[in-house]
């Protein structure tokens, strides 16, 4: 398991690093509690990828679409505020997930199920001293959502 430590003072270094990690991987499910950075860190990531415009929470969308002249499609999912996975067949998720965009989503666990089995894990946590920390899954490894960050 792969981890990072970082500040807000030089995430974007850090998302630098994270990026590269990510590799060939397209759908980055992000783990962690209310607070924890998760948006922040997409907004980085996004950054990171060339994405030039303004990356917000996609919240009350579900789905944000960005574009970076680097990687092509970035999607930007926030499933918080949906009840049951079978709402995010209204989007088409499957042309999402498997149409070889980068997609980062958030609050993964309400949809654990529809996930694909090459996702990325990754688990967000704040640290005593307000750092963050992440520790990623790779899908060689047997899932575990429920894996402390």
């Amino acid at each position: 398991m792969q981890s990072f430590i970082f500040s807000l003072d030089n995430i974007d270094e850090t998302a630098k690093q994270i990026l590269e990690s990510i590799g060939n991987e397209r759908i980055v499910a992000i783990y962690g509690n209310m607070g924890a950075g998760k948006t922040t860190l997409i907004k980085a990531l996004c950054r990171a990828a060339g994405v030039r415009e303004t990356v917000t929470s996609p919240t009350f969308a579900l789905v944000n679409e960005y574009f970076s002249p680097e990687i092509g499609k970035t999607y930007h999912f926030d499933f918080y505020r949906i009840t049951e996975p079978s709402e995010i067949f209204d989007i088409g998720y499957e042309e999402y997930f498997y149409g070889g965009a980068l997609c980062f989503l958030e609050w993964p666990e309400l949809i654990e199920e529809l996930l694909p089995d090459d996702t990325l894990r990754f688990f967000l946590d704040v640290t005593e001293d307000g750092k963050r920390r992440l520790k990623i899954l790779r899908p060689d490894h047997e899932p575990n959502p429920t894996e402390p960050a």
